[in-house]
């Protein structure tokens, strides 16, 4: 459909209204730059417009906040484009111009596109799992950049001492989430594979997995679990040698994680989810269309996004925001990986 701008008809704000679930006296406002509108309210209209197929009115492109950063490891895990399409999104809105620097093998290092993104005068950065997530890694580019007055927020991966906002998901509640599940079904032996421990995220949920097993009274709770990388063939083999074990449930670091225990299980001849339940985190796109269909417990990163945003928005504003590690819960969201464990004496 070949976008148009919006003309002040009542039957078009009406359309627009509705499809922000708000009054056609907002949308009046809004168009014509007027005050008295929350910035929550505003991106719903203009998100409105977007998806209804108009262009905004020129008036509404005016500011310029500056290029802001966005730096990720990678774009092979889904959740990173993921965060990306929102936080880019939500930057646009408010008049910065989003810059994705994404590592690639051969490509910038992240300490290479923190210098460019200095040359070019960034108003600020988001770090997205970056080395600020590695508890063994050199948090001085972190430093350098709050010296020269940059603005940083850092997301999934609290670093103590830098003096950055930071937005996670609640790792803890995340393998509670899965563990309480898995148990519901009946399972007794459940296994974890996770990322290298080095990684905050990664550490974290270890640690809550070995917690609750501890509480649990499980012998040995970490016989239960297995590092590897956070990657397909990484599950795989960390669930391989759970499966091997005699665990009936899995729960995984990662949907690609996840995704490599499922192809561990068929790989023994075992159907998921019948032999063998697996549990993902993230919920990357698609997932529901893998088969079986995953489950998984999804970051909310829509609401994580917007934090993200106000935090870096208000911290360019001059606006200190806390330093306090914003954590935000995790949802479970069921689908066809998980079953029943087996019957007594069968497991």
């Amino acid at each position: 459909m070949k976008a148009v701008t919006v003309p002040s008809t009542r039957l078009r704000l009406a359309d627009v209204a509705t499809q922000a679930q708000v009054s056609t006296a907002t949308v009046s406002r809004v168009l014509n730059d007027k005050p008295g509108v929350s910035d929550d309210v505003r991106q719903r209209v203009l998100a409105a417009l977007t998806d209804l197929g108009y262009e905004r009115p020129t008036r509404l492109h005016t500011r310029s906040g500056g290029l802001v950063g966005l730096v990720l490891p990678d774009v092979t895990n889904p959740i990173f484009p993921a965060f990306c399409d929102v936080i880019t999104t939500m930057l646009h809105d408010r008049g910065y111009l989003p810059a994705l620097c994404a590592q690639t093998p051969g490509g910038p290092s992240e300490d290479q596109y923190v210098q460019l993104l200095l040359d070019q005068g960034a108003a600020g950065i988001v770090f997205i799992s970056c080395a600020h997530a590695d508890t063994s890694a050199d948090l001085a580019r972190y430093h350098l950049l709050r010296s020269r007055g940059v603005p940083v927020v850092l997301v999934n991966g609290h670093a103590a001492g830098v003096d950055a906002p930071c937005v996670s998901v609640d790792d803890q509640a995340a393998v509670d989430l899965a563990l309480r599940h898995l148990t519901d079904l009946g399972h007794l032996r459940i296994g974890l594979a996770v990322g290298p421990l080095r990684y905050i995220p990664a550490q974290r949920k270890h640690d809550a997995f070995l917690h609750r097993l501890r509480a649990d009274g499980v012998p040995d709770p970490a016989a239960h679990a297995v590092t590897t990388l956070f990657t397909v063939e990484g599950g795989q083999s960390a669930a391989g040698e759970l499966i091997d074990s005699g665990h009936t449930a899995i729960v995984c670091g990662s949907d690609l994680m996840a995704l490599g225990a499922v192809r561990a299980a068929r790989a023994r001849g075992l159907r998921v989810p019948q032999d063998v339940s697996v549990v993902g985190f993230d919920d990357s796109r698609l997932l529901e269309f893998t088969d079986p269909a995953l489950t998984t417990v999804r970051q909310p990163v829509a609401v994580m996004g917007r934090a993200v945003v106000d935090a870096l928005d208000a911290e360019i504003d001059g606006t200190p925001v806390t330093r306090t590690e914003l954590l935000f819960a995790p949802e479970l969201v069921v689908r066809g990986s998980t079953g029943a464990g087996p019957a007594p004496g069968l497991g």
